[in-house]
């Protein structure tokens, strides 16, 4: 511990050894077992198959899933993911090296940038406590397009900030970087890699009146370079494909932001318990770094605490307002919050004020305590139904009771002993005021927590949520050739077999892309499924087991249940294909 303290304690440390430290640290979190489990259901699935596709066709201009055009990205995501794929192969590890390479180099980001803006000590800081937020790390191990949106616009902003306080010689370099990173971000998920830093910006200069930055951001050679990087792909797309515009930004931006047609709609406090649960355990000390940074915004360089402080706030109220929110949109606003969090951990290091932290310490010695004991009870939850559902903690035939839980007993121990330890360590060192030991024992603390914890849910998470080995069944059993039906499009099916599925029923993401071209043989309802699978053709098709239970009186030939993985079966016309279990079995 004593040479953990004297590290973090240093305020000069040669750069590059504490980035080698860093990625030797954070390296084995973010990528250790990441090619263990299979996709998850359904994003990882759909950002795997798009980039196959490509490399498939050869075509990088039109993204296509289940070979159906799909506007609601825009591509850069898939060709990272598809250069991954060249260098790894088809698999999980390189499905997702994309995001968990982002997440690092974030990581890595942020530790260069708080040394820039305040010192060695505050960049340190601030790279741990981004790295052992724990929501952070998970999403970063999962195939999305958000964390390389976070990044991009990480270092799009880190370059502007870094620009107003260095040297003449150097402005124009970071100005540059802005834009293109900017344009980066634009490339990965559209407008908004545009308006988030426009707007940040904006209201930093509004704020500050330090109006006269634009004099000296190269606006013209910056949108000059914005738009040589952004432009070519939106042209060539919207040539080949004459609907794009239109559904691209009306209706993936304009009418997922204003309306509910996405059905993603919660209410404006949705963020709140989302940022204290993902950047856990540093989101309790958020509001004492934002306010104290907010003091002093009149001090010297008190506008970069001003600039970060409207980074955070500004995307977090953007997507508060939205109509359509999920968990991984905030992503963005991790690195501002970590800066501030980061050198408010420093500068008490050299006061007296350590004391003040005893609310936020307290607070957290209690969420741990209280993780712990739901670690503990968690896997049990079915057996405790009557308690829960008698206690009103649970409603009858709510999925807490009736379903498996994603958390083995065992794992549930290791988890809760790991919550109590770092509990433990919080609230003692927290008594005898060491910051420093309580600032080292929550990196270490989480840092366990997170890798191992992640490992625990993952194998509860996959088994419900992946499809991975009922996609290879129905590989084996259509070797020789056939048709492979999905009932609901399954995002990871045809990038397990390589075929193009055809869909029963709802089309969900492929509506769009389905009314491109003569796509209707290929998109089909119950009564049409009931005639294909009679008519002489191998086929397996992937249900849920309500759909099976309701459908087999009708089929003819009987099916035959290839295999079954929680709701999920696979069934196939058997007469066709002699042998076939034998053949899979093998």
């Amino acid at each position: 511990m004593k040479t953990i303290q004297s590290y973090l304690f240093k305020r000069e440390y040669p750069i590059l050894r504490d980035l080698c430290v860093l990625t030797v640290f954070f390296g084995s979190a973010f990528f250790m077992f990441l090619g263990r489990y299979g996709l998850i259901e359904p994003d990882e699935g759909r950002y795997a198959e798009i980039p196959r596709e490509m490399l498939e066709k050869g075509d990088f201009i039109t993204p296509t899933l289940n070979y159906v055009a799909y506007f609601e990205k825009p591509p850069l995501h898939y060709w990272l993911t598809a250069f991954s794929f060249k260098l790894f192969g088809l698999n999980e590890f390189a499905a997702r090296f994309a995001g968990a390479l982002a997440g690092l180099l974030a990581v890595l980001l942020v530790y260069q940038v708080g040394r820039k803006l305040f010192g060695r000590r505050e960049g340190l800081f601030s790279a741990l406590i981004l790295g052992t937020s724990t929501g952070f790390l998970a999403q970063s191990r999962i195939n999305l397009t958000d964390m390389t949106l976070a990044f991009w616009l990480t270092t799009a902003l880190c370059s502007f900030i870094i620009a107003t306080v260095g040297n003449e010689e150097r402005k124009g370099r970071y100005y540059y970087l802005f834009y293109l990173f900017s344009a980066l971000a634009v490339l990965t998920k559209g407008l908004i890699g545009l308006v988030f830093p426009a707007g940040i910006i904006v209201v930093y200069m509004a704020m500050t009146r330090r109006w006269y930055l634009l004099r000296e951001m190269r606006l013209v050679g910056g949108i000059a370079l914005f738009l040589a990087v952004t432009v070519p792909w939106f042209v060539l797309v919207s040539l080949r494909n004459p609907d794009f515009a239109r559904f691209f930004f009306i209706h993936e931006h304009f009418e997922r932001y204003f309306t509910k047609v996405h059905g993603r709609y919660q209410p404006p406090w949705f963020f709140l318990p989302v940022l204290l649960a993902t950047m856990f355990p540093w989101s309790v000390y958020a509001i004492r770094a934002i306010t104290r940074a907010w003091r002093e915004r009149r001090h010297k360089n008190g506008e970069r605490h001003v600039f970060l402080l409207i980074w955070a706030g500004f995307i977090f109220l953007f997507f508060s307002a939205s109509h359509s929110k999920l968990v991984p949109y905030i992503l963005p606003i991790f690195p501002p919050l970590a800066l501030l969090m980061g050198k408010m951990f420093s500068d008490l290091l050299d006061s007296d004020q350590q004391e003040k932290f005893g609310p936020e310490n307290a607070l957290l010695s209690v969420l741990l305590v209280v993780s712990a004991v739901l670690a503990i009870l968690y896997p049990h939850a079915r057996e405790l139904a009557p308690f829960l559902t008698g206690s009103g903690l649970a409603r009858p035939g709510s999925s807490l009771v009736t379903k498996q839980p994603i958390l083995a007993p065992t794992w549930g121990i290791v988890v809760a002993c790991l919550s109590l330890a770092m509990g433990a360590t919080v609230w003692l060192t927290g008594r005898k005021m060491k910051l420093l030991l309580l600032f080292a024992g929550l990196c270490l603390g989480s840092y366990f927590l997170e890798t191992l914890g992640v490992q625990a849910f993952m194998g509860g998470i996959e088994y419900k949520k992946s499809s991975k080995e009922l996609s290879v069944l129905g590989r084996q059993a259509l070797s020789s050739g056939g048709c492979l039906v999905s009932f609901g499009y399954e995002q990871s099916l045809p990038f397990y077999t390589g075929k193009r599925v055809m869909v029963v029923g709802d089309r969900g993401e492929l509506d769009f892309g389905s009314r491109q071209g003569y796509q209707t043989a290929w998109f089909i309802d119950e009564a049409g499924f009931e005639r294909l699978w009679q008519g002489g053709r191998p086929v397996v098709a992937l249900l849920k087991r309500a759909d099976y239970e309701r459908i087999s009186p009708r089929l003819s030939p009987p099916a035959s249940v290839l295999g079954s993985k929680g709701k999920k079966m696979l069934i196939y016309n058997g007469s066709v294909v002699e042998g076939l279990k034998e053949q899979i079995q093998q």
